[in-house]
């Protein structure tokens, strides 16, 4: 059984290489992230053509995330390069002073932070690291007391628990890297913080006008950072292409306990609403320095597997790691394990289901009779690759292969789970499109003769959003 769920890998100075980027896209990478905190829009535009040069000399398609760095809400620089932090003692935070910091107060890359916090607060930084409890806002300092103090290094994070903190999802530097990225028609478009669907909009907004020049629209990823994300996730989604579980920041905000449970909600709210879900953060963490992952790291990932995520990703294991390529190996060989002991529950998903739309209801129809008829494999002739999508909400396991003329579309369905992107001839002629797709999944090792085979399609053929056909079929 192929793998299912994607696998999305961050690049990075470990990785970077012609060579190892190789490796890695053979050991079963299927989206590269490029990550906007970090380079120059030239390194970026080097690294895309890169990806897509090594890609296909492998033979294969990977799609290209970019990953905006959104607001940065951070502590300045400091006299030395840090600072220890004890328990008890007091930490100014100061938005009006440009100098290095000291023991006794630093500057902000935020400079609202006054302005967002009062005396009780909470703040988290480094990561939820340090933790300090706001006593005063006197002006443009904020007055502070550390509760558990440690180690605080130039430009390290800052959070607020509970959220509440006013920078815009989208910040000048994220709108030029917008045009960057769309420079080189970046599948995926990553927005980090949004606090609702309107920065999704936004974002879309300036995406399509930016992408206008190159004819290309990419799909939008809402990465759920912020606490104030949660109540309004539906409408979220609703406004995105898919969301990122982005635990990290996510749990400064929440707390670490609350978030398995939060993952799981959005895991099964993104497949319910027809969007694809990414998890990410620390899922193969200690292989940043060691060959194999803990045992929790293990569960971690099937567990993100069995809740039905479509991909898992890796960053700093891939981009600075001393092991990317064994990383990937092993969340592959994790994801594969996890998929064999899914539970198909097809019959229960489909009870009580309504289905308005055509193309919708024979797209659900090849799953239930490729299920029940044991086929080898499910085709989906598709223009946009709305019909894979559709297909691939659902557990099963007779994997998908969608076919499609359309460059763009293969690439972005990369990140589909259980759904393989062949690119094929753009044909009006639907006994001949037919013919193709059966003559490709023989050709790449799928059928064989006897086989037998669900296919969907489109009369007339070309247009996206018209499947309308589905037909069973054995290899002769």
């Amino acid at each position: 059984m192929p793998r299912s769920t994607k696998i999305v890998a961050t690049l990075g100075p470990a990785s970077s290489s012609p060579e190892v980027l190789e490796r890695m896209i053979r050991a079963g990478v299927d989206v590269v992230r490029l990550n906007f905190s970090h380079g120059t829009a030239d390194d970026h535009r080097a690294r895309a053509a890169l990806v897509r040069e090594v890609a296909k000399a492998t033979g294969r398609e990977v799609a290209i995330m970019a990953d905006l760095q959104g607001p940065k809400i951070r502590v300045g620089k400091f006299d030395g390069g840090k600072t220890m932090l004890e328990p008890g003692q007091k930490f100014i935070l100061d938005g009006a002073t440009t100098a290095l910091g000291c023991n006794e107060r630093v500057g902000l890359d935020y400079k609202a932070l006054p302005r967002d916090v009062k005396p009780g607060d909470t703040l988290l930084l480094n990561d939820g690291l340090l933790r300090l409890t706001v006593d005063a806002v006197r002006g443009e300092e904020v007055h502070t007391t550390v509760v558990v103090g440690g180690e605080l290094s130039n430009n390290k994070g800052i959070n607020k628990a509970g959220g509440g903190l006013t920078a815009p999802a989208l910040t000048a530097k994220d709108m030029e890297d917008i045009r960057t990225a769309m420079s080189f028609q970046s599948d995926y478009l990553a927005v980090s913080f949004p606090k609702n669907a309107t920065d999704m909009e936004m974002a879309r907004q300036l995406a399509n006008v930016a992408g206008e020049a190159f004819n290309h629209r990419p799909a939008l990823i809402a990465k759920i950072e912020r606490s104030e994300a949660i109540p309004v996730l539906a409408q979220i989604l609703a406004a995105s292409d898919g969301i990122m579980v982005a635990r990290g920041d996510l749990a400064v905000e929440v707390g670490n306990a609350a978030v398995p449970a939060l993952q799981k909600r959005m895991i099964r709210m993104a497949r319910d609403m027809d969007k694809v879900v990414i998890t990410a953060t620390q899922m193969m963490e200690s292989m940043i320095v060691n060959p194999v992952p803990t045992r929790a790291e293990v569960s971690d990932v099937a567990n993100a597997v069995l809740d039905g995520t479509d991909a898992v990703m890796l960053s700093a294991e891939t981009a600075a790691g001393k092991y990317p390529v064994e990383t990937i190996e092993q969340m592959s060989a994790i994801a594969l394990e996890a998929e064999r002991a899914e539970d198909v529950m097809l019959d229960a998903d489909f009870m009580n289901r309504q289905f308005e739309r055509i193309d919708q209801s024979i797209a659900m129809g090849a799953l239930f009779t490729a299920h029940h008829l044991g086929c080898r494999a499910i085709i989906a002739l598709t223009e946009s690759g709305s019909t894979a999508l559709w297909m691939s909400r659902n557990k099963i396991h007779v994997p998908i292969y969608a076919l499609t003329a359309q460059l763009s579309s293969q690439r972005r369905m990369a990140l589909y789970r259980n759904v393989r992107p062949i690119l094929m001839h753009q044909h009006t002629d639907r006994d001949e499109a037919l013919r193709e797709a059966e003559s490709l999944l023989v050709q790449h090792g799928v059928l064989k003769r006897g086989d037998t085979y669900a296919i969907t399609c489109g009369e007339p053929m070309g247009h996206p959003g018209g499947t309308n056909m589905l037909k069973v079929c054995r290899v002769g």
